[in-house]
Formats: C-alpha cells, sequence, structure tokens
C-alpha cells in the first residue's frame, strides 16, 4: 500500500513542477500545435505535456515497483521509453505512420514475446477457450497496436485522452492492489497520478497538449494493464475471479477501443486508409452538438463509467452474451449521436441557405424606373 500511494504522489508532483518548464521550452523553441479547419483549438498550443507525465509515471514506477524476481517490469520499461522516444520523435520532426507503427510493434514486442505477456485464450468467447499460439501471438500483437492508436486517436479535445486514461489505469490499478499485483498497481496509480496533474494544465482551456508523446504512452500503460486484468480476473482461483473477463475488459476500454475500430471501419469501407483523418469520431459528434470541451469530455469519461461498472454488474452473463450486450450497447448510443448530429447540422444548413439569399438581396441596391404612366416600379 505504502508503495502505491508514494508512486501517485511522486508522479503527481514531478509532473506538476515540469509541465510549466515544458510550457516555457516549447514558448523558446516554438513547438506548437497548428491550428487548422480540422482542429477544435484556435490558437497555438505546446504540444509537450507527454513529457512531462512521462517523467513523473516513469520517476515513480522505477522508485516504488518492488524489485521481484523472474518480474516482467524491465521489459516494460524497455517497452516504455521506445513508445515515448517514437511519439516525441512524431511531435517535434513527423514521423510517418508506417514508422510509427513499427515502433509500436517493437515497444509490443519487447513485453509480449520477452515479457511473456499475452492472450491466450477467449475464456468462453463463442464457445473458445484456449487458442493456437500463432493466432495468440497474431491477436495480441493487433490489440497492442489498436488500444495504443486508440487512445491516440481520442486526443482531439482538451482533457478528453488524459481523463479516460485516468479512469482506466485508476480503475486497474484499484482491482491489482486489492489482489495483491503490487507492481501492476504501482504501474496504474503512476500513470493516475501524473495524468491527475498533467490535467491541471490541460483541462479547458489548454495551456499544454499531450501529444503523441503522451497518448501513445497511455496506450500502451493501459494495453500492458488491461491484458494482465484478464489474465488475472479470469483465473478462477485469483483473490477476486470476475466472470466475462473479455466482455468486461472491453467494457473498461469502450470509448476508445469502439470509436477507434468503428473509425477505421467506416473509412476501409469508403476505400481510404484507416489512418486518414475526418470530424468522424464520437467526440466531434458531441462537439456538433454544441457542447463545450469540458462537457464532451465529463460526457464520454461518464459514460465510460457507466459501462464499466455496467459489465462488473452484468458479468454473469458470460462472455459472449456481455460482449454482445457492450457493443450492442455501444452501437446504440453512437447511433443516437449520429442521427442527433444529422439532424442538428440539417437545421444549421437550412438555415444557412435561407439566410444567405435575404443577406444578398438586402445588400444589393433597389434600381427603378419611372413607366409610362409616371409611376416607379422595383426592378
Amino acid at each position: 500500500m505504502e508503495n502505491v500511494l508514494i508512486a501517485t504522489v511522486l508522479s503527481f508532483v514531478v509532473t506538476y513542477f515540469s509541465i510549466p518548464i515544458l510550457i516555457r521550452v516549447a514558448e523558446l523553441k516554438h513547438l506548437y500545435d497548428e491550428p487548422d479547419e480540422r482542429k477544435t483549438h484556435k490558437q497555438r498550443i505546446p504540444t509537450l505535456g507527454g513529457i512531462g507525465f512521462f517523467s513523473g509515471f516513469i520517476i515513480a514506477a522505477t522508485v516504488c515497483v518492488p524489485t521481484l524476481q523472474n518480474s516482467p517490469f524491465q521489459y516494460m520499461m524497455a517497452a516504455f521509453f521506445i513508445i515515448f522516444m517514437v511519439g516525441m520523435k512524431d511531435d517535434i520532426v513527423g514521423l510517418s505512420p508506417l514508422k510509427k507503427l513499427i515502433g509500436q510493434l517493437v515497444a509490443s514486442f519487447a513485453i509480449i514475446y520477452l515479457g511473456n505477456l499475452q492472450i491466450t485464450g477467449m475464456y468462453g468467447f463463442l464457445g473458445i477457450t484456449t487458442l493456437p499460439s500463432n493466432i495468440s501471438l497474431m491477436l495480441t500483437y493487433f490489440y497492442f497496436v489498436v488500444v495504443i492508436n486508440a487512445f491516440n486517436l481520442i486526443d482531439g479535445v482538451d482533457g478528453h485522452a488524459g481523463s479516460i486514461g485516468l479512469l482506466v489505469s485508476a480503475v486497474l490499478g484499484a482491482y491489482f492492489l486489492h489482489v495483491g499485483e503490487i507492481t501492476y498497481a504501482v504501474l496504474g496509480f503512476a500513470l493516475a497520478g501524473g495524468l491527475a496533474s498533467f490535467l491541471i494544465y490541460n483541462i479547458s482551456p489548454a495551456r499544454i497538449f499531450m501529444g503523441d508523446t503522451g497518448s501513445l504512452l497511455i496506450g500502451l500503460v493501459n494495453a500492458v494493464l488491461v491484458l494482465k486484468f484478464i489474465e488475472v480476473a479470469g483465473n478462477p482461483a485469483s483473490k477476486m475471479p470476475i466472470g466475462a473477463t473479455p466482455a468486461v475488459a472491453i467494457a473498461i476500454l469502450i470509448v476508445p477501443l469502439f470509436d477507434t475500430l468503428r473509425v477505421f471501419s467506416v473509412r476501409m469501407l469508403q476505400g481510404r486508409s484507416p489512418f486518414s483523418a475526418d470530424r468522424n469520431h464520437i467526440h466531434h459528434y458531441l462537439l456538433d452538438l454544441r457542447l463545450d470541451h469540458r462537457q464532451t469530455t465529463l460526457v464520454s469519461v461518464s459514460v465510460n463509467a457507466i459501462f464499466i461498472a455496467g459489465a462488473y454488474f452484468l458479468q454473469d452473463l458470460g462472455t459472449t452474451v456481455l460482449s454482445i450486450v457492450v457493443v450492442g450497447a455501444a452501437t446504440t448510443f453512437t447511433g443516437m449521436l449520429y442521427l442527433a448530429r444529422k439532424k442538428k447540422l440539417a437545421v444549421k444548413t437550412a438555415v444557412t441557405t435561407i439566410t444567405q439569399p435575404a443577406a444578398q438581396s438586402a445588400s444589393t441596391p433597389k434600381v427603378l424606373r419611372v413607366t409610362t404612366g409616371g409611376v416607379l416600379q422595383d426592378k
């Protein structure tokens, strides 16, 4: 318990005092996120915030994770540093999607192959229990790439990715603390402490963004925590076993995971690259419904929390049924947002169409002519 408390406080303090320094460095070196027609901010914002809570997280984890024999912690640290370098290079000089993907795969390799952490079974989903080794490996790599990019892709609103990352890491950290998995409890609360401190500067109006340095790290750490959660909670002999573990894990990551898979699917069905930019994320829907950044973040975090609680209380439904319920509920909620947004934009377009001709006619001077009867007529 002491390790977890120290890790949380240490990560919070280091992040809190490093962010103002990073803001100043970004201003001196002109390291900004420039606004454009797709982005929601209207002024240049520094993008080095991820370095701040990475520093707090790494220092806290290094100091507070207990030294255990055969612990995979050293391989996790290697993966965290790899993803940090990938994100920082992308923030500072830019990086192609292929090189980012290679970096993510290398970081995943350190955890999967060296750390021996991977998906080994489906826990009864569609009647499947164990998986062949090749399928298990491929599924685990796919899982890591999707979750890492999921947090990167939802980082489009002030405080959004940080708040959801805080929720996920705190929930998982609390679970690991309860079951005695101190290494993973420290990782969860160290990330949560750093994100809580970072959000002081990132909640709208944001003074700094986390950039890819931060969002990729959040994705990787939470990918590790969720995978370990499936392994521990899915074991009937554990201190706190949870039924339908994969479905509960989906619920824990529902906002970033479902939104990313949905957007990727839509883009590929339209013949576009899954990494091409658009305004079809859930946070874009909420913004188009006239919610501000704080309200959008609050709705997303609240929905994610409701899904977590709901999945926990419905765990007895079984993996297959609960997975269908979770995905179905997410699809229904997103569909409602889509229809509401479509209606809102249709009304806005209609109003614009009506007002523009009126404005044009008002600005056009009238021409009057005199008829043979001496009457003035409009022309």
